[in-house]
């Protein structure tokens, strides 16, 4: 199984004079891979990518605070502290910015053994050498993920990427700067209090709607909890908490799990997009069937998520 390195805020180093914190980087981590997926989509509205530094607007409460993520050398990662929203940048901010862009970047995982497996993996030899160096990168706020993942249901990723800006653009927090519009994802207090036509207006169904406003009002009623799934620590019992929640099934849940709760065993069997680039990757005529890819599979225990994140990786 992998091993995950917890946060640390001894590691941090700031510099008062240029506003920005540095994190060092772990093995097997190449800037530019990640770079290159987060720049996958022109219709992204939660960061914006401009000549190598990726910025985005992270919400902390009742602030705000726009940063600019870069790295020259794979050997550190630089987080520029561009503004803050309520005008406050305190060491307190500073370690949950940190924490923050650790978990996006999941730099507390070691690699070396999902590298050492695909060595020997005839499927993913060929794919992490094409990708080395790309981390799977998270979506830490539960809220966003869930809702990510309810919003992909069933449609392509393009109209997936356009239903979200809507949302985000309705209801999120905005900042102007410097000619530019930076978005932070709505909070579940403030969808919780919608009615489902207010998002069927958006071109959501109506049972999408009804599906990310009783999320909302589960986290808004503090009965959905990030920490609390994760103090749990086991697998099969946060999964059957997800499947309960209406509108989520297996492929939702474990995408949440994968993207934001980080279990490495993670492993959306049903995504049309593995069945797709494994049949890119493979060369065959017919998707894969499930119990096809289950047998490809088989080697790849505890080190599914990150299986399927580089086999993705082929297509998008």
């Amino acid at each position: 199984m992998p091993h995950l390195q917890p946060f640390d805020p001894s590691i941090l180093k700031w510099c008062e004079q240029t506003s920005s914190l540095t994190l060092p980087l772990p093995d097997h981590f190449r800037y530019e891979q990640n770079l290159g997926y987060l720049s996958r989509s022109t219709n992204e509205c939660l960061f914006h990518v401009d000549n190598l530094a990726i910025y985005k607007l992270l919400p902390f409460g009742d602030n705000h605070v726009l940063i600019a993520v870069n790295s020259e050398d794979n050997s550190r990662l630089s987080i520029q502290l561009i503004h803050s929203l309520n005008g406050t940048l305190t060491p307190s901010i500073r370690e949950d910015v940190a924490r923050y862009v650790w978990e996006w970047f999941d730099l507390g995982t070691e690699l070396t053994p999902f590298y050492e497996l695909a060595k020997r993996d005839p499927l993913l030899k060929q794919v992490t050498q094409n990708f080395y160096g790309l981390r799977l990168m998270g979506i830490p706020d539960l809220f966003e993920a869930m809702s990510w993942g309810i919003i992909g249901q069933q449609i392509n990723l393009t109209f997936a990427y356009t239903l979200k800006r809507r949302l985000v653009e309705a209801f999120g927090t905005r900042l102007d700067w410097e000619g530019r519009t930076y978005w932070a994802f709505p909070t579940p207090e403030r969808i919780a209090e919608l009615t489902p036509d207010a998002l069927t207006t958006l071109q959501f169904t109506g049972k999408k709607a009804e599906y990310l406003i009783g999320v909302a009002k589960l986290m808004a009623e503090g009965l959905l909890v990030k920490e609390e799934l994760l103090r749990r620590n086991d697998f099969v019992d946060i999964e059957k908490e997800l499947l309960s929640i209406r509108g989520i099934g297996p492929w939702t849940a474990n995408y949440v799990l994968m993207r934001c709760l980080r279990n490495p065993a993670a492993f959306p069997l049903a995504d049309v997009g593995l069945h797709n680039a494994l049949k890119h990757v493979l060369g065959l005529e017919q998707k894969p069937t499930i119990p096809h890819i289950r047998q490809l599979a088989e080697g790849w225990n505890g080190w599914e998520a990150y299986a399927t994140f580089y086999l993705w990786r082929e297509l998008y």
